[in-house]
Protein backbone atom coordinates (compact mmCIF):
# COMPACT_ATOMS: atom_id res chain seq x y z
CA UNK A 1 0.00 0.00 0.00
CA UNK A 2 1.53 3.35 -0.95
CA UNK A 3 2.31 5.54 2.33
CA UNK A 4 -0.44 8.30 1.29
CA UNK A 5 -3.05 6.37 1.86
CA UNK A 6 -1.92 4.90 4.99
CA UNK A 7 -1.40 8.73 6.36
CA UNK A 8 -5.10 9.53 4.57
CA UNK A 9 -6.98 6.82 5.54
CA UNK A 10 -10.00 6.84 7.97
CA UNK A 11 -8.08 5.69 10.80
CA UNK A 12 -5.70 8.18 10.84
CA UNK A 13 -8.26 10.73 9.95
CA UNK A 14 -9.84 9.36 13.39
CA UNK A 15 -7.35 9.46 15.47
CA UNK A 16 -6.05 13.13 14.47
CA UNK A 17 -9.81 14.04 15.05
CA UNK A 18 -9.95 12.93 18.93
CA UNK A 19 -7.09 15.05 19.53
CA UNK A 20 -8.25 17.90 17.54
CA UNK A 21 -11.42 17.30 19.56
CA UNK A 22 -9.39 17.63 23.03
CA UNK A 23 -7.75 21.02 21.38
CA UNK A 24 -11.39 22.59 21.30
CA UNK A 25 -12.48 21.14 24.07
CA UNK A 26 -9.45 22.88 26.41
CA UNK A 27 -10.36 25.98 23.83
CA UNK A 28 -14.05 26.11 25.31
CA UNK A 29 -13.20 25.11 29.11
CA UNK A 30 -10.75 28.45 29.04
CA UNK A 31 -13.35 30.40 27.24
CA UNK A 32 -15.75 29.52 29.62
CA UNK A 33 -13.63 30.09 32.94
CA UNK A 34 -12.29 33.48 31.92
CA UNK A 35 -15.65 34.76 30.84
CA UNK A 36 -16.45 34.01 34.86
CA UNK A 37 -13.24 35.47 36.06
CA UNK A 38 -13.95 38.46 34.14
CA UNK A 39 -17.75 38.83 35.96
CA UNK A 40 -16.23 38.00 38.97
CA UNK A 41 -13.12 40.60 39.07
CA UNK A 42 -15.63 43.35 37.42
CA UNK A 43 -15.18 43.47 33.77
CA UNK A 44 -18.10 44.51 31.96
CA UNK A 45 -19.67 42.80 28.56
CA UNK A 46 -18.25 45.32 26.46
CA UNK A 47 -14.69 44.91 27.86
CA UNK A 48 -15.14 41.07 27.34
CA UNK A 49 -16.51 41.35 24.41
CA UNK A 50 -13.56 43.70 23.04
CA UNK A 51 -11.10 41.58 24.17
CA UNK A 52 -12.21 38.84 22.32
CA UNK A 53 -12.69 40.68 18.95
CA UNK A 54 -9.20 41.63 19.48
CA UNK A 55 -7.40 38.34 20.15
CA UNK A 56 -9.64 36.79 17.24
CA UNK A 57 -8.17 39.51 14.98
CA UNK A 58 -4.52 39.42 16.01
CA UNK A 59 -5.10 35.64 15.69
CA UNK A 60 -5.82 36.25 11.61
CA UNK A 61 -2.36 36.77 10.57
CA UNK A 62 -0.38 33.90 12.09
CA UNK A 63 -3.50 32.10 11.35
CA UNK A 64 -2.70 32.69 7.80
CA UNK A 65 1.33 31.59 7.94
CA UNK A 66 -0.27 28.57 9.88
CA UNK A 67 -2.46 27.40 6.50
CA UNK A 68 0.79 27.75 4.06
CA UNK A 69 2.77 25.74 6.68
CA UNK A 70 -0.66 23.17 6.52
CA UNK A 71 0.04 22.84 2.48
CA UNK A 72 3.65 22.60 3.03
CA UNK A 73 2.95 19.74 5.56
CA UNK A 74 0.41 18.05 3.62
CA UNK A 75 2.28 17.11 0.69
CA UNK A 76 4.83 15.45 3.11
CA UNK A 77 2.43 13.60 6.03
CA UNK A 78 -0.53 13.56 4.77
CA UNK A 79 -3.99 15.88 5.74
CA UNK A 80 -4.71 14.09 9.74
CA UNK A 81 -1.31 14.38 10.59
CA UNK A 82 -0.49 18.20 8.90
CA UNK A 83 -3.74 19.16 10.95
CA UNK A 84 -3.00 17.60 14.15
CA UNK A 85 0.20 19.03 14.45
CA UNK A 86 -0.13 22.47 13.55
CA UNK A 87 -3.02 22.26 15.41
CA UNK A 88 -1.18 21.29 18.31
CA UNK A 89 1.88 22.89 17.74
CA UNK A 90 1.86 25.66 14.89
CA UNK A 91 5.52 25.81 14.01
CA UNK A 92 6.08 24.20 10.39
CA UNK A 93 9.86 24.41 10.92
CA UNK A 94 9.50 22.53 13.79
CA UNK A 95 7.26 19.63 12.35
CA UNK A 96 9.04 19.60 8.78
CA UNK A 97 13.17 19.32 10.50
CA UNK A 98 11.73 16.82 12.77
CA UNK A 99 9.76 14.71 9.35
CA UNK A 100 13.26 15.17 8.14
CA UNK A 101 15.45 13.76 10.67
CA UNK A 102 12.64 10.66 10.87
CA UNK A 103 13.24 9.82 7.40
CA UNK A 104 16.64 10.04 7.12
CA UNK A 105 16.97 7.89 10.02
CA UNK A 106 15.57 5.00 7.52
CA UNK A 107 17.89 6.17 4.79
CA UNK A 108 14.88 8.28 2.49
CA UNK A 109 15.55 12.19 2.15
CA UNK A 110 12.80 13.54 2.24
CA UNK A 111 11.52 15.25 -0.98
CA UNK A 112 14.52 13.67 -2.91
CA UNK A 113 14.04 10.19 -2.61
CA UNK A 114 10.37 8.38 -2.57
CA UNK A 115 8.76 8.03 1.02
CA UNK A 116 8.32 4.50 1.80
CA UNK A 117 5.86 3.47 4.17
CA UNK A 118 8.87 2.72 7.51
CA UNK A 119 10.21 6.38 6.74
CA UNK A 120 6.43 7.81 7.09
CA UNK A 121 5.76 6.06 10.31
CA UNK A 122 10.10 6.87 11.19
CA UNK A 123 8.43 10.54 10.45
CA UNK A 124 5.80 10.81 12.32
CA UNK A 125 7.11 8.95 15.80
CA UNK A 126 10.25 11.61 15.68
CA UNK A 127 7.46 14.87 14.98
CA UNK A 128 5.28 13.19 18.52
CA UNK A 129 7.76 12.47 20.41
CA UNK A 130 10.07 15.48 19.44
CA UNK A 131 7.30 17.64 21.09
CA UNK A 132 6.98 15.63 24.44
CA UNK A 133 9.61 17.08 26.20
CA UNK A 134 8.09 20.42 26.87
CA UNK A 135 4.67 19.28 26.97
CA UNK A 136 5.96 16.87 30.28
CA UNK A 137 7.97 20.19 31.14
CA UNK A 138 4.99 22.32 31.14
CA UNK A 139 2.50 20.29 32.59
CA UNK A 140 4.98 19.85 35.58
CA UNK A 141 6.18 22.92 36.41
CA UNK A 142 3.17 25.11 35.06
CA UNK A 143 1.55 25.35 38.95
CA UNK A 144 5.56 26.58 40.53
CA UNK A 145 5.50 28.97 37.93
CA UNK A 146 3.36 31.49 40.46
CA UNK A 147 6.04 31.11 43.15
CA UNK A 148 9.07 31.46 41.12
CA UNK A 149 7.37 34.65 39.68
CA UNK A 150 7.30 36.45 43.23
CA UNK A 151 10.55 34.66 44.20
CA UNK A 152 12.56 36.56 41.31
CA UNK A 153 10.01 39.75 41.25
CA UNK A 154 10.21 40.17 45.50
CA UNK A 155 6.40 41.05 45.05
CA UNK A 156 7.67 43.91 42.80
CA UNK A 157 4.64 44.27 40.23
CA UNK A 158 6.61 46.53 37.55
CA UNK A 159 9.73 43.99 37.96
CA UNK A 160 7.19 41.38 36.54
CA UNK A 161 6.17 44.00 34.13
CA UNK A 162 10.00 44.04 33.13
CA UNK A 163 10.03 40.89 33.04
CA UNK A 164 7.30 39.36 31.04
CA UNK A 165 8.37 41.99 28.32
CA UNK A 166 11.68 40.81 28.66
CA UNK A 167 10.35 37.49 28.06
CA UNK A 168 8.10 38.51 25.21
CA UNK A 169 10.69 40.35 23.57
CA UNK A 170 13.75 37.29 23.76
CA UNK A 171 11.34 34.91 22.33
CA UNK A 172 10.02 37.17 19.52
CA UNK A 173 13.75 38.00 18.71
CA UNK A 174 14.63 34.62 19.27
CA UNK A 175 12.58 33.74 16.08
CA UNK A 176 13.19 36.55 14.03
CA UNK A 177 16.88 36.55 14.37
CA UNK A 178 17.26 33.68 12.00
CA UNK A 179 15.13 35.69 9.33
CA UNK A 180 17.74 38.67 9.75
CA UNK A 181 21.02 37.12 9.51
CA UNK A 182 19.70 34.97 6.52
CA UNK A 183 20.20 38.27 4.02
CA UNK A 184 17.33 36.99 1.64
CA UNK A 185 13.76 37.49 1.12
CA UNK A 186 12.92 36.29 4.25
CA UNK A 187 15.34 39.68 5.86
CA UNK A 188 13.10 41.84 3.84
CA UNK A 189 9.76 40.58 5.18
CA UNK A 190 11.19 40.51 8.66
CA UNK A 191 12.55 44.43 8.48
CA UNK A 192 9.12 45.34 6.28
CA UNK A 193 7.16 43.98 8.96
CA UNK A 194 9.13 45.47 11.85
CA UNK A 195 8.89 49.07 10.50
CA UNK A 196 5.34 49.11 9.77
CA UNK A 197 4.67 48.42 13.31
CA UNK A 198 6.84 50.95 14.65
CA UNK A 199 4.76 52.91 12.26
CA UNK A 200 1.53 51.68 13.13
CA UNK A 201 1.60 51.34 16.78
CA UNK A 202 2.47 55.29 17.63
CA UNK A 203 -0.16 56.38 15.04
CA UNK A 204 -2.76 54.10 16.64
CA UNK A 205 -1.86 55.11 20.37
CA UNK A 206 -1.52 59.03 19.54
CA UNK A 207 -4.82 59.43 17.73
CA UNK A 208 -6.57 56.57 19.61
CA UNK A 209 -7.45 54.60 16.56
CA UNK A 210 -9.40 51.73 18.38
CA UNK A 211 -9.38 49.66 14.90
CA UNK A 212 -5.68 49.62 14.08
CA UNK A 213 -5.01 48.63 17.09
CA UNK A 214 -6.58 45.93 16.72
CA UNK A 215 -5.18 44.70 13.01
CA UNK A 216 -1.74 46.39 13.47
CA UNK A 217 0.20 42.93 13.82
CA UNK A 218 -2.04 41.53 11.16
CA UNK A 219 -1.23 44.43 8.68
CA UNK A 220 2.09 44.04 9.20
CA UNK A 221 2.68 40.39 8.87
CA UNK A 222 0.82 40.83 5.43
CA UNK A 223 2.59 44.22 4.50
CA UNK A 224 5.88 42.44 5.35
CA UNK A 225 4.96 39.19 2.99
CA UNK A 226 3.99 41.36 0.27
CA UNK A 227 6.80 43.77 0.12
CA UNK A 228 9.73 40.41 -0.22
CA UNK A 229 7.04 39.27 -2.74
CA UNK A 230 7.68 42.86 -4.24
CA UNK A 231 11.58 42.46 -4.83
Amino acid sequence: MDYLQIANSVPMWLAAGAAIFLVLFQAFIFVKKSYATGKEIGLTEDQMKSAMKSSFITSLGPSVVILTGLLTLLVTVGGPMAWMRLSFIGSVMFELMAASFGTEAVGVKMGIDPMTNVAFANAVWTMILGSIGWIIFATLSASKMDKVQQKVSKGDKGLIKVISVAAMLGSFGSLVSGHLVALNNNTIAALAGGAIMLALSPLADKNNIKWLKEWALAIALFGGMFVAIAF
